[in-house]
């Protein structure tokens, strides 16, 4: 069974701060990453940015089995290669499941399916018709992708995502296509950055009758 790594890191003022505890109908925003994860994985890293995050989330009692990992220092930049670097490096497993934790109404059959179908492939990211493609919601041979993101964040370079999966290779793109099938609408891919998106994940919850009557 694959690890589970939740990119837990980030800050937004327009949020009001540390992303992950930000509520969402009455819970931390993290906690819909963990139970999205949850029975896919057979250990699960949390990786934060700072102490300070890492004792904010301790204390929330949002974690459950869940470990934490801090951001590597001095290996590169802040940012989300960092992330998912420190992630691999903690991770038990020989493939991870990578979730970012502002995306809270990730599809756990899609994230099953990318699981699934990773075989002898580096990584599997989905990839939208227009070429944008989805990073952190995806799967990685823990191995190379550690090799590889060590690499580019070492070189003094381009640490985005792309130029890292071009360095990777091996990659399976998945379209959206074939995920929409799963999840209509794809709201999987729902990425929490400003009230609005707050007040659509919680619209969306509610659809579903997942809001805990908040």
């Amino acid at each position: 069974m694959a690890s589970a790594i939740i990119l837990a890191g980030g800050r937004s003022r327009r949020l009001g701060g540390f992303k992950a505890l930000v509520e969402l109908c009455g819970r931390p925003m993290i906690s819909y990453a963990l139970e999205a994860v949850s029975g896919l994985a057979s250990d699960v890293v949390v990786v934060v940015s700072s102490e300070e995050q890492a004792r904010a989330l301790r204390a929330s009692g949002a974690l459950g089995d869940a470990r934490i990992a801090m951001d590597r220092p001095g290996l590169g930049p802040s940012c989300p290669l960092l992330g998912l670097s420190s992630g691999l490096s903690e991770a038990g497993g020989q493939e991870a499941l990578v979730l970012a934790c502002d995306m809270p109404l990730a599809s756990r059959q899609g994230l099953s399916l990318l699981v699934e179908i990773l075989s002898h492939m580096n990584a599997v990211v989905p990839r939208w018709p227009n070429g944008y493609v989805e990073p952190l919601q995806a799967v990685y041979k823990v191995g190379p992708a550690l090799r590889a993101s060590e690499e580019a964040l070492r070189s003094g370079g381009a640490v985005d995502m792309r130029s890292f999966l071009r360095a990777l290779g091996r990659v399976r793109y998945v379209s959206t296509r074939m995920l929409e099938e799963l999840d209509p609408g794809l709201n999987t891919f729902l990425n929490v950055n400003t009230p609005a998106d707050l007040r659509r994940a919680e619209y969306a919850l509610r659809a579903r009758g997942a809001c805990g009557g908040h």
